[in-house]
């Protein structure tokens, strides 16, 4: 009666240290019907990625044949090295009905939902400042200025997630996880994504 069978995508960002990664993984975990999109770089892989799992190694000409014939869904440059989303693998997958994560910063995100505005756009919050300096502290990774740096990065991303669809508080991954398959969900069921047959 009712057909719903193309899959969504969906764009998670949040700032450093939020811990979207570690929700994106859970989700993954015994779905058979969600997916990751695989981004494309042009830094070197270290020590054990794969190409086409971990990323698409490409080099700088390739990727900005990619960008020139509009391949990518989005793209920046980082570092010195370009970093971007390729558009064929994810639609085919939203085709064949799989939903499709895209774990992307802010910028990215943006790009993304000016092409492609009936994704369902999800931003990851802490559950508070002083909590997400103690999780990216807690790396021990980072000096105390970058640790700063990343703070005052972080206020400026969480003005930007009024430009997004959802948030969810990443308090724990158990909750977080639960409340983004809870929005799959009510988006799935949204009249405007089903395809109504004649019995109606």
């Amino acid at each position: 009666m009712v057909e719903n069978k193309r899959g969504l995508l969906l764009v998670i960002s949040g700032p450093s240290g939020v811990g979207k990664g570690t929700v994106c993984n859970a989700l993954l975990e015994n779905s058979d019907d969600t997916v990751v999109s695989v981004s494309a770089t042009t830094r070197k892989p270290r020590e054990g990625e794969i190409h086409g799992e971990n990323y698409y190694f490409y080099t700088e000409e390739k990727f900005k044949e990619m960008i020139a014939q509009d391949e990518l869904m989005e793209w920046a440059c980082f570092c010195g090295n370009y970093y971007g989303t390729p558009r064929t693998p994810v639609l085919e997958a939203l085709k064949q009905g799989k939903n499709v994560i895209l774990e992307i910063e802010v910028q990215g995100a943006l790009k993304v939902k000016s092409k492609y505005p009936e994704g369902v756009f999800i931003f990851v919050l802490p559950p508070s400042l002083e909590e997400l300096r103690n999780r990216l502290e807690g790396r021990g990774t980072e000096s105390k200025e970058v640790v700063e740096e990343r703070l005052q990065t972080a206020i400026k991303e969480i003005q930007q997630s009024i430009k997004y669809n959802y948030f969810v508080v990443n308090d724990t991954v158990e909750q977080a996880t639960s409340d983004i398959k809870t929005i799959i969900n009510a988006e799935k069921a949204r009249v405007e994504r089903c395809n109504f047959k004649d019995e109606f």
